[in-house]
């Protein structure tokens, strides 16, 4: 697809929605570690398990008929060793029925992404903004600067020769994103990364307005799910209250 149509992507954590986003012609859904904030309540990614992934990851892949999953690998699941990585991402293949798994850092992390590619696990890389490097990086725009820019293309360029299939990146300047994508021939996959990358991706949550008042710049919400179930949800409560809910239409004789 790189060069001739652009990739929209995005997130999926169960069964229904994958299906839904499957059926739309999706071409590739992400299990994210962000499943640990937009679905069960943690101020970040790091504390999201294996077994967590694992578990949402093979939802996804039962509502999924065409689309690529691939499956976020959670914090310390593949940096300690080489070995680590290989056992734990084989397991994520084996348990889920997922084709890819994806893992962030730049040069540092090529070894590991050429042994895993090397062992029949093709990897989609993540530079620039990597939540799991919160503690260290923040939640700041990467790659400003022409220290900083140089820095995120060596990257690009070695995660791409070290077998990656495709890089998202994130949170960098727009120009930026152009640059990398014109400097790796895999598709490059943005996320606050401005239109000149090679597909976008977002997370479902925040297109479907359910990420509450966390509305990052980068984001376009499509629909306000969110004040949709609160209307309903106010809705029943009042129908219940007042009797209307159920009707005879909805009762057994």
């Amino acid at each position: 697809m790189k060069g001739r149509e652009k990739i929209a992507c995005l997130t999926a954590y169960d069964y229904r929605t994958a299906k839904i986003l499957d059926d739309a012609g999706i071409p590739l859904l992400l299990v994210g570690d962000s499943v640990g904030t937009t679905l069960l309540g943690y101020d970040n990614t790091l504390p999201v398990t294996l077994d967590a992934m694992i578990h949402h990851a093979a939802a996804v892949v039962r509502g999924t008929q065409r689309a690529l999953v691939v499956v976020d690998m959670p914090f310390m699941t593949y940096q300690a060793s080489t070995e680590q990585a290989l056992r734990n991402c084989g397991r994520v293949l084996q348990d889920t029925g997922a084709q890819a798994v994806k893992i962030e850092g730049g040069a540092f992390r090529a070894p590991c992404i050429a042994a895993l590619v090397q062992n029949g696990i093709p990897v989609l890389g993540h530079i620039g903004l990597t939540p799991q490097s919160i503690q260290t990086l923040g939640m700041r725009v990467q790659g400003r600067g022409d220290e900083g820019a140089h820095q995120l293309i060596a990257d690009a360029k070695a995660v791409a020769d070290a077998g990656a299939f495709a890089l998202v990146v994130e949170t960098v300047p727009a120009a930026l994103g152009g640059q990398l994508s014109a400097a790796v021939n895999i598709p490059v996959i943005g996320i606050g990364a401005g239109a000149d990358c090679d597909g976008q991706i977002l997370v479902i949550n925040d297109v479907l307005g359910l990420s509450g008042d966390f509305h990052p710049k980068f984001v376009k919400r499509y629909v306000d799910v969110g004040a949709q179930i609160a209307t309903a949800a106010t809705a029943y409560k009042t129908d219940v209250e007042t009797g209307a809910f159920p009707a005879p239409n909805q009762s057994y004789e």
